[in-house]
């Protein structure tokens, strides 16, 4: 019940201010007035189509509606933190260079660099919190809110699109696009583009000039490096060449190979890849590790399956001055700097029980950065059962093919050879064997036989492994992978006797026990992933090390900070044990405004406490990798071992076509330093036959698609001459959206996609204005080759739609049942569900013959038959097809059997 009106409450504090008593009030911005029910309002936020949130609440005020900025911070997504008890909100509305602080003791409130005061009655608190003036919020964040009160809607309206109404238009789009995870392969049409004839090769090139003054006065160096792939015939080729410092041919690197997932080389091999020239050699749990050099490997093992079930290895380019760095599930495992033979290597990367998303970063010494994905499931069947998969390699251990300009080679020099097999007798037990001829460090050439037996039991993975010498050395291994909880848990123990050593086993040390847990600590909403490892080493000579290293991350807002710490003892059979030692460290990854943050620091505890290193570095610029965007990073750190501190600063500058980097760095010991890096790739262009397309993208050592989108008037999915292409169509590679959209021919490049892994690409039918035009495929099934661009034609033909009622075998309609829709070759075009009658409705459904099936999960729920009878035919004559009344079969003991 209102008690004195607005009118009379004005009065009174008018007559108020006369006198002097309300000059207090009056000196604040804070209104007189006092919400009550009688004026509480709940609006309904709409922007555009768009519904935000769950309402916001608000009242009638003397001045206008009034909205609750807690409510509305929720409804925008906004990031202001609203503080009650300080009397302050601060954060920034939309973008990040638009700041609020609205601050109530200080009766101000702060957009940007502009500070005013708050107007009497612009906040007014409520029972909720505070309620400010829509037109003053609005103007604050920049839109305009117009208050409906008579309907209870709030309409938002602003100049460009909001990162809410973004979001809306996201989800839609990926409610929309069918995921590949619906279809089978197999079932949907496939590009074929075979290795035929002689295609130019695709090349990358990066050439850097930089110049350095210190102490030993100065030096400029030129350096470029050429990746080339290309296809010759039945064969694909890559090539690497990169020189000194000096600008002169260094190392170069080739390769021939040939690799189906299929597994259709090689005749009566079933080979799923071989290779020529600079290769990589098989790994084994006790015998052998993997090597590169020159030689062959051949094998059917499917391309993306790791070697051992239990490991991984990731090998790579890594030109001079760059970094590496690995990751899984956020964590980093690992990191290597730049080496000689210009390639980096993570080998024996242990892998968790379930799945293992990989990824390797590496940093450019000019703030290059490039990433590479991997993803490696462990489950309980390891290999199919009634599958044989075998791998063989000949190779001189570290040897280039050919060795130019002063390049090193690396390893023993030595040949090496590995054959391998494995069986699955079941789909929890497999069994291997393998024999390798191997030359080791030291004690020269050494022949190996080992086996291997793995099972399955519950959730856990366990491999008995044993090997031999052949000349009285043997050893023996068990690994268990296992999940116990939510921790995952990794042992494995090696023994070696009589002298044994390999690979695996270094001289002297007979013996190695490996525990790791992995294990993510929850608080609320926030999860710290923490995992542990610990080594336990005994040699010949009576030494043993103990040794434990721990990780443990955490995120916050937009915070990812991970501790180390690395301890080490070695303990001696006679005299006194040296000190152990003790390091920590930590790693940044953080987004301060519009800055992304790395760093790093180690500090060493034991034997003696002292400060190692730190470093910082900071990007900023546009967030995505649009053409034309540019960049700045800085960096500055410090090393103690030299006593050397250092700051630097870079810019990047991305064209359509090419990339250019300059940096500056000076340092404490009175050094400077100046560098300039070109990148850019070129290659055959698919869209002239003849010309060249150069672009910034990374086209020899990924795949790249052309896909064409037309309008199929004649719907024989095949262009003619006068049908029109589409323009501004959105794609999809996968699940994922293709940022480019197609241009006036209607096509577009699809780039950096990973070869030899099958793609869909597919037409993201909510980027087509008119409903009744739709994809009349699926999808087209892609696998890429480096360096090799494919093209793929996607049509469109105009669409229709098909309704009906489904009933029960007898009469009535069913009700709440998932359908579905497909095509003859048994492809899903269309889901829908009927309704209370029975009643079912396919929108936009293309042009084709089809049939309408119940899905899996509702018929073994209602105990029916999936198959309807009738064949649905939609075209220019029927575009709307009627099914009347379709029979839905209850599934009979006779019929589940003949199903």
């Amino acid at each position: 019940m209102r008690i004195i009106s607005p009118k009379i409450s004005q009065f009174l504090a008018a007559a108020l201010a006369l006198i002097g008593l309300g000059q207090p009030v009056a000196a604040r911005a804070d209104a007189a007035w006092t919400a009550t029910e009688d004026d509480a309002l709940l609006f309904d936020a709409r922007i555009g189509k768009w519904r935000l949130g769950d309402g916001i609440r608000g009242y009638q005020t003397p001045q206008g509606a009034c909205l609750d900025l807690a409510d509305t911070i929720m409804a925008l997504d906004l990031s202001i933190r609203l503080d009650k008890k300080l009397r302050r909100a601060t954060g920034w509305a939309f973008t990040e260079d638009r700041s609020v602080q609205i601050d109530r003791e200080a009766n101000t409130v702060q957009i940007m660099n502009r500070v005013e005061k708050l107007t009497p009655g612009a906040i007014a608190d409520t029972p909720e919190g505070w309620c400010v003036q829509a037109e003053a919020l609005g103007r604050w964040f920049g839109v305009v809110m117009t208050p409906d009160t008579g309907n209870a809607v709030l309409l938002i309206k602003s100049d460009s699109k909001l990162p809410v109404e973004l979001a809306q238009e996201r989800r839609e789009r990926a409610a929309k696009v069918r995921p590949a995870s619906l279809f089978d392969l197999k079932s949907l049409p496939h590009t074929k583009f075979p290795m035929q004839g002689v295609r130019v090769p695709s090349v990358e090139a990066v050439a850097s000039l930089g110049g350095l003054r210190d102490r030993t006065g100065t030096n400029f160096n030129f350096g470029y490096e050429l990746y080339a792939s290309g296809e010759a015939g039945p064969f694909g080729y890559d090539a690497r060449l990169a020189s000194d410092a000096h600008g002169r041919p260094d190392t170069l690197r080739l390769r021939a190979y040939r690799k189906d997932p299929e597994a259709n080389l090689l005749g009566p091999l079933k080979a799923t890849q071989f290779e020529l020239g600079d290769v990589t050699g098989a790994s084994t749990a006790i015998s052998a590790s993997s090597k590169i050099g020159r030689g062959a490997s051949v094998g059917n093992r499917p391309l993306e399956r790791p070697e051992a079930f239990d490991r991984t290895n990731f090998r790579g380019e890594l030109p001079r001055g760059w970094d590496a760095e690995l990751y899984r599930n956020g964590e980093l495992l690992a990191f290597a700097i730049d080496r000689a033979d210009g390639r980096y290597e993570f080998l024996d990367v242990p892998l968790l029980y379930g799945r293992n998303r990989f990824e390797v970063v590496l940093y450019g010494p000019q703030g290059q950065v490039r990433r590479e994905e991997n993803s490696v499931t462990v489950g309980l069947e390891s290999i199919p059962p009634k599958k044989t998969w075998y791998s063989a390699s000949l190779l001189q251990d570290g040897h280039d093919l050919l060795n130019i300009g002063r390049s090193r080679s690396f390893g023993t020099g030595g040949w090496r050879g590995s054959f391998a097999v494995e069986r699955g007798l079941s789909t929890r037990m497999s069994v291997g064997l393998s024999a390798h001829s191997l030359v080791l460090e030291k004690v020269g050439r050494r022949n190996f036989v080992e086996a291997a037996l793995r099972r399955a039991f519950g959730p856990a993975l366990i491999e008995v492994s044993g090997a031999s010498d052949l000349s009285g050395g043997y050893a023996s291994r068990v690994q268990l992978l296992t999940e116990l909880g939510k921790t995952s848990i990794g042992l494995e123990s090696m023994k070696g006797f009589n002298g044994f050593q390999s690979d695996r086993l270094d001289k002297g040390i007979n013996g190695q026990h490996i525990l790791t847990a992995y294990h993510g600590l929850t608080f609320g909403r926030t999860t710290i992933p923490v995992s542990v490892a610990a080594r336990y080493i005994t040699r010949d000579t009576g030494t043993d090390t103990i040794g434990v290293n721990a990780r443990a991350s955490i995120r916050f807002g937009r915070y990812n900070i991970t501790g180390l710490v690395d301890y080490r003892q070695d303990k001696r059979e006679f005299g006194p044990d040296p000190p152990p030692t003790l390091e920590t460290g930590m790693l940044l990854n953080a987004r301060v405004g519009r800055v992304n943050l790395r760093g790093e620091a180690r500090y060493r505890l034991k034997p003696n406490a002292e400060f190692e290193s730190a470093k910082l570095v900071g990007e900023w610029g546009e967030r995505r990798r649009r053409r034309g965007e540019s960049s700045w990073r800085a960096e500055i750190g410090y090393d103690a071992g030299n006593r050397r501190g250092f700051a630097g600063v870079g810019f990047v500058r991305r064209f359509e076509k090419f990339s250019v980097i300059a940096s500056a760095e000076a340092a404490t010991d009175g050094s400077v330093g100046a560098g300039l890096n070109l990148s850019m790739a070129f290659g055959p262009d698919p869209r002239t036959g003849g010309g060249v397309r150069i672009s910034s993208a990374r086209l020899a050592t990924q795949g790249s698609v052309l896909a064409r989108v037309f309008h199929d008037a004649n719907g024989d999915g095949v262009r003619q001459a006068g049908e029109l292409a589409a323009e501004k169509v959105e794609l999809t590679a996968g699940r994922t959206p293709v940022d480019l959209q197609t241009d006036r021919n209607g096509e577009v490049f699809i780039e950096d996609l990973p070869p030899f892994l099958p793609v869909v690409i597919g037409i993201d039918a909510s980027s087509l204005p008119d409903p009744l035009v739709q994809p009349a495929l699926p999808g087209m099934v892609v696998t890429p080759r480096p360096g090799v661009t494919a093209i793929v034609e996607l049509p469109l033909v105009s669409a229709g739609e098909v309704d009906g009622t489904l009933v029960r075998d007898g009469g009535g309609g069913l009700e709440g049942v998932d359908l579905e829709l497909v095509t003859i070759s048994g492809a899903v075009i269309g889901r829908t569900r009927s309704d209370y009658d029975g009643y079912f409705l396919f929108e936009s459904v293309p042009y084709g013959r089809y049939g309408v099936r119940i899905a899996k999960l509702s018929a073994e729920a209602a105990r029916l038959s999936p198959f309807l009878p009738g064949v649905v035919h939609v075209n220019a004559k029927t575009p709307s097809y009627h099914m009347e009344s379709v029979p839905a079969q209850l599934l009979t003991t006779d019929t589940a059997a003949a199903e």
